[in-house]
């Protein structure tokens, strides 16, 4: 996302070490590595740092920002939930078909693919033009990165109860009643997509193996 606030701190360098390592293990030419979880957790410094340190390594990675993909722009979605009803949040709001060609457009190594991209700065809804071709790794990064298909799966083990001073200091959205409604709904949403995690970022930003 354009506009975004990045607090990027040593633990997030020592997670991203730690999953770069069990991503270069890995056999294929294409390589997706999610990480999830929920609001203020970390989830885009973690992927930022990912991305960063692949590309010191000689192996640029792309990421998918999945929140990019609600079917709603972001002036529309407020209005939408609560029409719909606290219920309706979850990763049913996401564009899969948009998000599932993008992926498979990585895979084939494609040449020139249409992103979303949104600015929040604006709010408005942009299109980014860009290439896959040469790439072996992707990076999405979001609440419900966990639902895509993806090779290697990261689950921050912060709620949004412990996040509160992080989602503050991005001062992305209004701490309001109907706020901690929609970070309640995205909790338990995300929770349920806990088990497909390979491995668990802990509260402390070690990364360990999760026991399915």
């Amino acid at each position: 996302m354009l506009g975004d606030v990045l607090l990027i701190t040593e633990k997030h360098k020592k997670a991203a070490k730690a999953i770069v390592e069990h991503a270069q293990k890995m056999s294929g030419d294409k390589i997706v590595i999610a990480v999830g979880g929920e609001s203020g957790s970390g989830k885009s410094e973690l992927g930022h740092e990912i991305a960063h340190l692949l590309k010191t390594q000689g192996t640029p990675a792309k990421i998918m920002h999945i929140d990019n993909y609600y079917k709603t722009s972001p002036q529309e979605r407020n209005p939408w939930r609560k029409a719909h009803g606290v219920e309706s949040i979850g990763y049913t709001e996401y564009d899969w078909e948009t998000i599932n060609r993008n992926l498979a457009e990585f895979r084939a190594d494609a040449d020139d693919v249409i992103m979303p991209c949104i600015d929040l700065l604006t709010d408005q809804e942009d299109l980014l033009k860009t290439s896959f071709k040469g790439l072996r790794y992707m990076v999405i990064e979001g609440l419900y990165a966990l639902q895509a298909d993806a090779d290697l799966c990261a689950f921050i083990d912060l709620t949004y109860h412990e996040t509160k001073k992080a989602q503050l200091s991005r001062g992305k959205e209004n701490m309001d009643e109907w706020r901690l409604k929609v970070l309640e709904q995205e909790h338990q949403v995300v929770q349920s997509l806990r088990s497909k995690a390979d491995l668990i970022v802990t509260s402390e930003f070690d990364v360990i193996e999760n026991e399915k």
